[in-house]
């Protein structure tokens, strides 16, 4: 379907009486369509209303525009009404009187019995017959909204913008009124942008929800898909699979921008050196998956503050790409990273990033839909086969990001068995909580990420596990922790504190006497925030694959801190640049043991474990292999590579690395 509202890189400015400017609203770029309900939510003050005004005609924005149609909006007009949380009635006119004012004004071209049959027709829709000659101040606050919505629709507008119209509502009437909007939508097919504060009242009605960041200069943080089929109904949504974890979403989102408002409030210390750090206060990115266990021990036990980090704050992140973008904006001090993230963004952008430790090894499982399974699919060999049998549809299989090991090891595994991961099957980047709503939507045929999120499609019956990542690559670097180069390098000391931190929060996590109290730590609500029923398996108890079979022990499925598992190995990331090269992600580099060198820092590793009394070791250079016992030789990576049975036309490129930038 086409776009029909398109909201245009949208800057909202407004002049201060000291000459001052108050930046409201910043790149505001959104697209809509027919039909389509989309809610904007977020804290008082980040511009909603602003922004519904905008779409209305009713205020201008300072740079951008909307488009309605393909026509630029640039005022007010009967093609786009607004429902008010005030209810705007005159109240010496009746029900009937205020509704048939509108259209009487809007109408003139109809004949005068046409518009008392629209007016009456819009009585009938709200279920205000028996009060239509009743005037505003004989109505409950529910029954002058229902008017209000009555004139906006009879007008037949193109869109219908409600501000908060629901806000000064009981929760009785709220609710009676949100399931009368929902049957009038439904019917209507009228496009609707509702600003609310309500989370429940945004996934009842939305098709998506826009979540907007505080002001000054608010942006749309994060856009909710609402996947709940219609016509809707309250309680079936309520006890929707999806409805908690996007619940919980929205919530923490709103949490976060609460927490970045009060920050903002506090003066801002100066970095003064303390206890030798030049830095003690981070912002630490995260993603809600079991293997965040590293970061969630070192906050809750206390290791930041052992080593000098007075205060460190873990932020949830709704994507990886919101990752990549909270570290090259600055908005992040460190962050948890998919392995090839710090390698390929130093590759193809303009932000050197290092890491001096990987967070966690293994940890994830290809998940098909059971439907496979129920068809007979047991191997790689029976997917091809299933694929093949139904050749004109199309498979789509996810992945959490381009640069995570989950898109590497599917696309190699794909490719062992024949499969073109770009031509046979389509490949799309999902959150990895959303992994499993889309799997039982049938948008997707399977997926491959990290876990809980293979275990909840288990418990759920809707998914079966067709390969763990220890038998595709046992002791792969899955999560590494990411920081700027400069970062590191402005705050030396700080990193080095950081990083020793961490170290020690790996060696707690992988002493199975601690993981009952790791799990209970992830699984907080502000952490991952999963049920332990299905955050057990692998992590705990023997893992269960949803094919009935005897559940297996795996020791090593998560995997943070024995067997040199911190150590960030130059063969490992080589390996990487193989399969972003090999899947066109990003040019081989023809100096890459330069570019080895500038982003796994052993150096900073070695300087950490040498602090701790944690032996100095790197993991063998020796070549390796994966499950298809092809050999990977480090010293011949492009013979490997030019080797591979499916292959894109890769590029080798020297890549040019800036001097590093040295702080005195």
């Amino acid at each position: 379907m086409s776009t029909f509202v398109e909201i245009d890189h949208i800057d909202k400015i407004f002049s201060l009486p000291n000459g001052d400017r108050y930046i409201a609203l910043k790149n505001i770029n959104l697209k809509i369509k027919q039909g389509e309900f989309i809610s904007l939510i977020g804290h008082s003050g980040c511009g909603k209303s602003t922004l519904l005004n905008i779409v209305a005609g009713l205020d201008r924005a300072t740079t951008g525009g909307v488009l309605l149609e393909g026509r630029e909006v640039k005022e007010p007009g009967p093609d786009r009404m607004v429902v008010f949380q005030n209810y705007s009635l005159l109240p010496w006119k009746t029900v009937r009187q205020n509704i048939a004012l509108a259209v009487d004004s809007a109408m003139k071209h109809l004949p005068q019995t046409e518009r008392q049959q629209i007016v009456e027709h819009n009585i009938e829709l709200v279920g205000l017959r028996p009060a239509a000659d009743k005037r505003p101040h004989e109505l409950s606050g529910g029954m002058k909204q229902r008017v209000a919505i009555a004139r906006a629709l009879a007008l037949r507008p193109k869109m219908l913008l409600l501000d908060e119209p629901f806000g000064a509502l009981d929760a009785l009437t709220r609710g009676n009124l949100q399931e009368r909007l929902m049957q009038i939508c439904e019917e209507s097919h009228v496009t609707t942008i509702m600003v609310t504060h309500d989370v429940d009242e945004a996934l009842l009605l939305s098709d998506r929800i826009v979540m907007l960041t505080n002001g000054p200069e608010a942006h749309i943080g994060q856009i909710l898909d609402v996947p709940m089929p219609r016509p809707r109904h309250r309680l079936e949504v309520v006890n929707h699979p999806v409805y908690y974890s996007l619940r919980n979403e929205m919530i923490y989102f709103l949490n976060q921008q609460k927490r970045a408002a009060r920050r903002k409030k506090i003066a801002p210390k100066v970095a003064i050196a303390s206890n030798g750090l030049e830095k003690v206060n981070l912002e630490i990115g995260f993603i809600p998956l079991t293997d965040c266990a590293p970061l969630v021990v070192a906050k809750e036990k206390g290791l930041f503050q052992k080593h000098g980090l007075e205060q460190v704050t873990l932020n949830r992140e709704p994507n990886w790409k919101a990752i990549a973008e909270g570290i090259t904006s600055q908005r992040l001090d460190a962050a948890q990273m998919v392995a090839a993230m710090p390698l390929a963004i130093t590759l193809t952008g303009s932000t050197p990033l290092i890491t001096a430790m990987v967070l966690s090894r293994n940890g994830n499982a290809i998940t098909l839909h059971k439907r496979f399974y129920e068809q007979g699919v047991r191997t790689l060999e029976d997917f091809k086969a299933a694929i093949e049998r139904t050749s004109d549809e199309v498979h789509m299989l996810g992945t959490v990001h381009p640069y995570s090991m989950h898109n590497l090891l599917l696309r190699y595994w794909l490719a062992s068995g024949g499969i073109d991961p770009d031509r046979d099957v389509n490949l799309t980047v999902i959150p990895p909580p959303q992994m499993v709503a889309n799997l039982k939507a049938e948008n997707i045929d399977g997926y491959c990420v990290g876990e809980p999120w293979n275990s909840y499609a288990v418990h759920e019956d809707i998914g079966f596990v067709i390969k763990t990542d220890l038998e595709l690559w046992a002791g792969h670097p899955e999560k590494v922790l990411g920081v700027r180069e400069d970062w590191a390098n402005q705050y030396p000391q700080t990193h080095v504190a950081l990083v020793k931190a961490l170290l020690e929060a790996c060696e707690y996590c992988d002493d199975r006497r601690n993981r009952e109290e790791v799990l209970e730590l992830i699984c907080r609500a502000e952490y991952v925030g999963s049920d332990p029923v299905y955050t057990r398996p692998g992590f705990i108890d023997p893992y269960d694959r949803g094919t009935g079979d005897r559940a297996e022990t795996m020791l090593r499925f998560n995997q943070f801190y024995v067997d040199q598992a911190t150590c960030p190995g130059r063969g490992e990331a080589l390996w990487i640049l193989t399969q972003l090269a090999r899947w066109n992600l990003a040019p081989f580099p023809k100096n890459w043991l330069e570019v080895i060198e500038r982003v796994r820092r052993l150096d900073l590793y070695w300087e950490a474990a040498r602090q701790l009394d944690i032996p100095e070791l790197e993991p063998s250079r020796q070549p390796f292999a994966l499950f298809d016992g092809i050999p990977f030789d480090p010293d011949h990576p492009l013979d490997y590579l030019k080797n591979s049975n499916i292959c894109r036309e890769f590029r080798i490129e020297e890549i040019s690395l800036d001097p590093a930038v040295k702080v005195a």
